[in-house]
């Protein structure tokens, strides 16, 4: 049996939890919004065929089956409630808060600037710094003003200057607030399932076009990152990067060799042209992938609501690859698992923090864990039904109850902190 590991976590170590403003704040407008009204009636027919494989199915068939699941609606009343949920990150004794900023909040039109709402995001990391909690900001979650979606997004090189503009303003009026900030969330992620696999708006089918929407998403952060290094030497900039595992199941060639590719395609062709820009690496970690030949074959002895194979202790493996090959401090942005019932999340923190202690013991220099999420939310083209919050919520009034694994982990933190 190997030993558990002693290691300590760093003192200023950043223990977390994240949203997106899609995801929980309620009353938007953007392509997303759009896209549900358009498409959830769609998406309550086929939920049968697309998760009626799934375990769990007898639980979620009837929330899956109805359209309004597919609407995000008033979401989790986040933008409301902010000052409630961040009390929770106190209670839970986590110093730190991922959230993203609403782009089309913020500019409804094209040469629109609503006061108003820079007022509100004001709000909110006001109170984050009154309670002593970092934020990492996130500038792009999958969201776009409409406005922008209707001129390409982000297929056109030439629109990448509307983003900049915003990111200019925005730590204009911002910017004594904002320290750690994340560009882009997941751009492999969005490229493909925007326009390779057509499940999220514009839902495209065109490989040449969702590559050149990767290589503009990649522009786009290396043009942000300049503008904030330059604006301050206060921001500490980098994407969030859904990060995979991929190892070989046997010795052979056709295995090493497509495992490698694989490994290539899933992270290093992004971090190879971003890294240079980046202060720090984002790390979204939800699975690793095992392969034999050329073909994926995970064990699937242990899934999540949504029907992904759980190997949380990979992540050591993950971080280890990239120290060894990016040498950049690593802050792990996303990590977290779908459970309606509770009955993995403490079993799958309890093997991260084990993974990241094994990591640090490998003098990977690991800054933070961020676990996706603090709160149940709209989990896109899924809708309401997967349920990663530490905190659930009662979408009937907006009621917010710890989980026990949230509990718990709120006391684990405060014995990793001192």
């Amino acid at each position: 049996m190997p030993t558990r590991p002693t290691i300590a976590f760093p003192k200023n170590f950043l223990w977390g939890a994240a949203t997106s403003a899609h995801q929980v704040e309620g009353g938007l407008n953007n392509q997303w919004t759009v896209w549900e009204l358009e498409n959830a009636k769609a998406l309550a027919t086929q939920a049968p065929y697309q998760f009626g494989d799934l375990p769990n199915w007898s639980e979620i068939r009837h929330e899956a089956r109805m359209p309004e699941n597919y609407v995000s609606g008033k979401a989790v009343d986040h933008y409301r409630l902010y000052q409630h949920d961040i009390a929770l990150l106190k209670k839970l004794h986590l110093n730190t808060y991922r959230c993203s900023i609403e782009w089309s909040s913020i500019q409804p039109e094209e040469g629109v600037w609503n006061a108003s709402e820079v007022e509100h995001y004001r709000g909110v990391l006001t109170e984050l710094k009154k309670q002593g909690i970092v934020p990492v900001v996130t500038l792009f979650h999958f969201t776009l003003p409409v406005w922008f979606a209707k001129m390409g997004g982000f297929e056109k090189r030439s629109n990448n200057r509307h983003f900049l503009e915003y990111v200019d303003r925005l730590t204009d009026e911002l910017g004594d607030l904002l320290g750690m900030i994340i560009t882009i969330n997941e751009p492999e992620v969005y490229a493909a399932m925007s326009y390779l696999e057509a499940r999220w708006p514009p839902q495209q089918h065109n490989r040449l076009l969702a590559l050149r929407v990767l290589n503009n998403l990649i522009r786009v952060h290396n043009q942000t990152a300049a503008l904030l290094h330059k604006k301050s030497p206060q921001y500490e900039v980098s994407v969030a990067k859904n990060s995979v595992w991929v190892h070989p199941g046997d010795d052979a060639w056709l295995t090493i060799r497509s495992a490698g590719f694989m490994q290539y395609l899933q992270d290093d062709y992004v971090l190879k042209r971003v890294v240079k820009t980046c202060d720090f690496i984002g790390v979204n970690y939800y699975f690793s992938d095992r392969v034999y030949g050329y073909r994926k074959h995970n064990p699937n002895q242990r899934l999540s609501d949504l029907g992904w194979d759980m190997q949380p202790g990979d992540l050591e493996h993950a971080l280890v690859r990239l120290h060894e090959k990016y040498k950049k401090p690593i802050l792990i942005t996303e990590n977290g698992l779908a459970d309606a019932d509770d009955s993995d999340r403490k079993w799958w923190i309890m093997q991260t923090i084990v993974a990241m202690q094994r990591a640090l013991e490998k003098d990977v220099h690991l800054i933070g864990y961020i676990h996706w999420s603090l709160l149940d939310n709209f989990e896109w083209d899924k809708g309401f039904w997967p349920k990663f919050g530490l905190v659930e919520v009662d979408r009937r009034n907006m009621k917010r109850a710890m989980r026990p694994s949230a509990i718990w982990f709120g006391k684990v933190i405060r014995r990793l902190r001192g």
